[in-house]
């Protein structure tokens, strides 16, 4: 939220409340946005220990009483932060917002709902807002880094998916006719999981194959899931270096750069690359 959303007309108490609920130099919004956080973890804690059984059976009148005062600490809290801004829509649409708004909906869903207030463990996305309190915003810049280094290695990511998955399912089908039902391998679907959890390193070993030319595609499996470990984190890791190069080369610079063959050097408005016909995308430092 940024102060253009500041209430600029009516009573001086909406801006004062703006400047508590929105700002952070002020000592009054410091000392709410702490206890803000501090009530968001004992609320999330609550709704923990609703999900014991051991707890609940000694302590469930106090834990419903505690989650309803805590939902309508929130509802005041999000009816005050809308009585503050300029824009309510622009602050309901918000990612806080939002999440401000799911924090409290699942509380009074559980009346008509029973076991929706579960749901209310979403809570815990609003300690997010220590990134205010300690002043850590001037880090999203490198957040950021990382959002454009993953969306410009997306499409090779998707096609590594979509061969793995392939994989999966060519694999599957083999042990399902190597191992067949007595192994445990009792259809396809079946064998292809167990070919996800092989592949994947996990190794449940709640099937596992017999035969000696069973046991053999396994090894070759699990010696495959290794290396394809490695092609995603190396993707992203050639495109973050890059992002970060650029960013460092040019600090406050935006770079158009393709995001197929990586040709860099075009103009602002380009959204096609010049030499082989790609998107172009914004990379390195605003």
């Amino acid at each position: 939220m940024t102060p253009s959303n500041r209430a600029r007309n009516g009573p001086p108490w909406r801006g004062q409340l703006y400047d508590i609920l929105f700002e952070t130099e002020l000592l009054a919004a410091r000392i709410f946005d702490v206890v803000l956080i501090v009530v968001i973890l004992a609320s999330v804690l609550v709704v923990m220990l609703d999900s014991v059984e051991s707890i609940v059976g000694r302590h469930d009148l106090a834990l419903h009483v505690f989650e309803w005062i805590f939902t309508i600490l929130f509802t005041a809290e999000y009816a005050a932060r809308l009585a503050s801004v300029q824009s309510k829509r622009r602050y309901a649409l918000s990612f806080f917002g939002i999440i401000d708004l799911l924090s409290i909906i699942p509380t009074y869903l559980s009346v008509l709902l029973p076991g929706t207030q579960f749901l209310v463990i979403i809570r815990v996305l609003r300690v997010l807002r220590v990134f205010r309190v300690l002043k850590l915003v001037r880090y999203l810049g490198e957040a950021r880094t990382l959002g454009r280094a993953l969306a410009a290695s997306r499409y090779r990511i998707i096609v590594f998916l979509i061969t793995v998955l392939t994989l999966t399912v060519i694999l599957g089908s083999f042990m399902y006719l190597i191992e067949g039902s007595d192994a445990g391998f009792t259809s396809i679907p079946v064998a292809v999981y167990w070919a996800v959890v092989t592949l994947t390193t996990v190794g449940f070993g709640d099937i596992t194959p017999n035969t000696p030319a069973g046991q053999m595609l396994a090894a070759m499996i699990m010696l495959l899931g290794y290396g394809l470990i490695a092609v995603p984190t190396g993707i992203v890791s050639v495109e973050l270096a890059q992002a970060a190069h650029l960013g460092r080369a040019s600090p406050g610079i935006r770079d158009r750069v393709c995001s197929g063959c990586r040709t860099g050097g075009h103009d602002v408005d380009a959204r096609f690359c010049k030499t082989c016909g790609g998107t172009v995308v914004d990379v390195g430092a605003k």
